[in-house]
């Protein structure tokens, strides 16, 4: 069925980007159920406390009102990531707000955090409970809440005993102000009640943070400072960007919203190199952005990554593109006679000390 949905995407393309986007939700749900692939050992990981059957993971974003995880692990992911889901159902932005940037292999987005809220998507979740397979929660706040901080700390609430992991999304560009949650004060707040939130609900199941790429470096200090101090399980580097590089082609370059895909790849994949250097090893951390084959994904480990997410690509690659970057990662090990750890952070210092993207 995998194999039939690829087929279909040049004509996916001929549709605007978001009904296509909910086309492929409904035909991921008709599929019969399918048990994850059985997987080489060699790609197994142990992160956070969990254990992935591989490393490449599909990112929030696709499936935002967990409808489809079962069908995402079937198709070749090691783990799937649910959302945003906000407390309350709000519509996001208006549309159009998904535009295709063909000729950048790229994509821009301002849904602004488009949510069914917490009742349906935790009915889903309930209903798969003691199924196999990591699915994380990604959470955030609604658009006019008062206490956005609060928010996150229902969503850790709302979906304690379902979800493996949880994400904190304080870096979408689309909600306005949301990003300020990332100011040094601001964040320790979020985070000390959101460990507490889930030491309560939920002990034991890791709270990861999800940056954007855009952050100066001595923002980024006071972040991973931050993170350290209260002690979170892991980080996701990066969420989508509102710079526009220079060389970006496509008519709708022009669009606000947050950027992925390709063009996104050199800036993420920096900023993942100086958030492993600034880590130290306190936690791993996870590399999205720009991921479309398996030596971007190699690159993003080579950076720091332990596990990688990807979406963007699979509007132009498909769900095929998964086994091949499996496949790829495969070869690289037989080649070099080497273990995924140990490609972890080996080209962090030297990509740090590379001029910075524009």
């Amino acid at each position: 069925m995998s194999a039939l949905l690829d087929l279909a995407l040049p004509f996916a393309r001929l549709l605007d980007p978001e009904t296509a986007h909910r086309l492929s939700i409904r035909a991921l749900a008709c599929l019969p159920p399918r048990p994850a692939p059985a997987e080489d050992a060699r790609l197994a990981v142990a992160a956070f406390g969990l254990t992935f059957p591989n490393p490449v993971g599909l990112a929030a974003g696709f499936d935002k009102e967990a409808e489809v995880p079962d069908a995402i692990l079937g198709a070749d992911f090691g783990f799937a990531e649910v959302g945003t889901i906000t407390p309350r159902p709000q519509p996001g932005n208006p549309r159009p707000r998904n535009f295709r940037l063909a000729e950048d292999r790229a994509v821009i987005n301002r849904y602004g955090f488009n949510s069914g809220g917490h009742g349906p998507a935790r009915a889903r979740l309930a209903a798969r409970k003691g199924r196999p397979g990591i699915v994380g929660v990604n959470v955030g706040a609604n658009k006019d809440s008062t206490d956005r901080a609060a928010d996150y700390v229902a969503g850790v609430k709302a979906f304690a005993g379902l979800a493996s992991y949880f994400t904190a999304n304080v870096s979408s560009p689309n909600t306005p102000g949301l990003r300020d949650l990332q100011e040094e004060r601001a964040l320790d707040d979020l985070l000390a009640r959101v460990l507490d939130a889930r030491d309560r609900a939920a002990p034991g199941v890791p709270v990861l943070l999800k940056i954007a790429p855009d952050l100066a470096l001595a923002h980024l200090d006071a972040v991973v400072g931050v993170a350290r101090r209260r002690q979170i399980d892991g980080m996701i580097v990066s969420n989508t960007t509102i710079g526009r590089p220079a060389t970006l082609r496509s008519p709708h370059r022009t669009e606000s919203g947050g950027l992925s895909g390709r063009p996104l790849f050199a800036l993420s994949t920096r900023m993942l190199a100086e958030t492993f250097l600034r880590v130290e090893g306190a936690f791993p951390l996870v590399g999205v952005g720009g991921i479309d084959s398996a030596e971007t994904a190699i690159a993003k480990i080579e950076a720091g990554a332990t596990l990688v997410q990807l979406y963007s690509a699979l509007v132009y690659e498909g769900l095929g593109l998964v086994p091949r970057i499996k496949a790829g990662l495969l070869a690289r090990l037989e080649r070099e006679s080497t273990t995924l750890a140990s490609l972890i952070g080996r080209a962090a210092a030297r990509l740090a000390a590379e001029p910075f993207p524009a």
